[in-house]
């Protein structure tokens, strides 16, 4: 019977610590643990075919310890876009700064760390008055571009990079996504500390943010294949999914992303986006009939630094991309090969 052609298989301890032969395992298992193997294989599967990779960053990555894995996803080209959230980038800067975020207890007495001026994000704590160095250093840059013209966020955030390579003590996203010319969008930009900066500073520029949906549609349209790596849900998960929609519209109709994992704590039924299943997804056009996906239930701060990990064992046994895609960083972003 085709019922019993998948036997699960017991996880045998080596004591070897072999990260991606762990991962490997994790297939045969069941729960989460499967998910989690499937998780690597499709993510090494994309890197190994003609990919156009696109990353989704929510939730509270940086402060919880997930910047340095973003900062080497694009340092080694194991990604080739991100969306992300303001909060994301803030933090990133701050911490490009020479700040630092501090563990707590998730009890602590929120009315006495207001009084001490300290911010708590669940168990992890940053002062308010370093946020408010970095809001400064924002604006400072801020204060330097042309407010005759118009930005996508991509460009802003490329030029911040520039800014921050100059003038900041620690590498992270931003100063790696410059150097590598990874694009970066932020479609939320002013739902952060970022948009509260400018806002303080009375820097008014011009998010071109409708220039920011054709830019990451001609970036998914360009080559044959998209992939998708979701770390939570929100904005970034949408705007990188109504690529393909924008795509049909434009009259350029694809099968959707063919590689898709997303990694999310959200179930599907309240109906909310960071929930929704890649299924669903496909009733839309936006990840392809035959795709390659997962969807891995789980804290991205447990299994992204396991991934990951296991990503840089691959590469030092001989993981290639057979392409990498390049570009020109200008006013308008453009492929460079």
């Amino acid at each position: 019977m085709e019922f019993k052609n998948y036997p699960v298989k017991p996880f045998v301890i080596r004591g070897e610590g072999n990260i991606e032969t762990i991962l490997r395992d994790m297939e045969d298992l069941s729960f989460q643990a499967r998910n989690l193997g499937l998780s690597f294989k499709i993510w090494k599967e994309m890197l190994r075919d003609k990919t156009f990779i696109f990353l989704g960053l929510a939730g509270a990555m940086v402060p919880a310890g997930m910047r340095k894995i973003i900062s080497y996803l694009i340092n080694n080209r194991l990604v080739d876009c991100l969306v992300c959230t303001g909060a994301n980038l803030f933090h990133d800067f701050y911490e490009s700064l020479g700040k630092k975020h501090y563990k707590t207890s998730p009890y602590m007495d929120d009315v006495r760390l207001k009084e001490n001026g300290m911010d708590r994000i669940y168990d992890t704590l940053a002062p308010e008055e370093d946020f408010r160095k970095a809001d400064h250093f924002i604006k400072e840059f801020a204060e330097s571009l042309d407010k005759k013209r118009s930005y996508t966020t991509r460009e802003f955030i490329y030029l911040l990079g520039e800014y921050l390579t100059r003038r900041g003590s620690e590498e992270g996203i931003l100063t790696s996504a410059y150097k590598k010319k990874i694009p970066v969008y932020c479609p939320a930009i002013g739902d952060s500390s970022i948009g509260i900066a400018l806002a303080w500073g009375k820097v008014f520029l011009n998010f071109d943010l409708v220039r920011d949906v054709y830019e990451t549609t001609y970036l998914a349209g360009k080559m044959e294949k998209t992939g998708v790596i979701y770390i939570g849900g929100g904005t970034p998960k949408n705007f990188i999914q109504q690529t393909q929609v924008t795509l049909s519209i434009m009259g350029e109709e694809r099968e959707g992303h063919h590689y898709a994992i997303q990694i999310i704590t959200d179930p599907p039924h309240w109906g909310g986006l960071s929930g929704c299943t890649l299924e669903e997804a496909q009733s839309w056009g936006k990840i392809a009939p035959d795709a390659k996906k997962v969807s891995l239930y789980c804290d991205a701060t447990i299994v992204l630094p396991l991934l990951v990990e296991g990503l840089a064992v691959a590469l030092k046994g001989g993981l290639r991309r057979p392409f990498v895609p390049q570009f020109n960083m200008g006013e308008n972003i453009q492929f460079a090969n």
